[in-house]
């Protein structure tokens, strides 16, 4: 059977999340507009520098911080931020689109998707940030929690 739109979308941002480093959470995003793919991203180190798993574990896990605090510890950048930044990098304008993501955003990531003109945040999963949810909401962003 062919996929719906969010089904489709999301397919690929479960794809993409398949190149995570994160050693806690694999999380992938993809940025539509008009049902063409902008970019996409997914959790890891920034580009050259080394992984948790090479440095011998995730610090996070190592002072047993609970999930959805202290992201200033993580060496990562989330999945929403690398794609906001492969747009950027790139030139392409992402306002008015659509984010897929296997997992709802944080706060950092919230203010960044309404700053970047996103319109429409389509969602797998929930994350103990209520922050991210009233900001998204108070953006007037469309949110869609998913359902396989």
């Amino acid at each position: 059977m062919r996929p719906d739109w969010n089904q489709y979308f999301m397919d690929i941002a479960e794809l993409v999340k398949t190149r995570s480093t994160c050693l806690r959470r694999q999380v992938g995003a993809v940025i539509v507009k008009d049902k063409r793919i902008l970019t996409t991203g997914y959790n890891g180190a920034p580009s050259g520098m080394r992984h948790c798993l090479e440095l011998g574990g995730c610090l996070r896990e190592q002072m047993k911080v609970p999930s959805g605090e202290r992201h200033e510890l993580c060496r990562a950048l989330h999945a929403e931020q690398n794609a906001i930044i492969q747009a950027a990098y790139h030139g392409i304008s992402i306002q008015g689109g659509t984010m897929y993501v296997t997992l709802q955003p944080c706060s950092l990531c919230a203010k960044m998707a309404v700053n970047a003109g996103i319109e429409k945040i389509v969602f797998k999963g929930s994350y103990p940030d209520e922050l991210s949810m009233a900001i998204l909401q108070e953006a007037g962003i469309e949110l869609v929690l998913y359902k396989d």
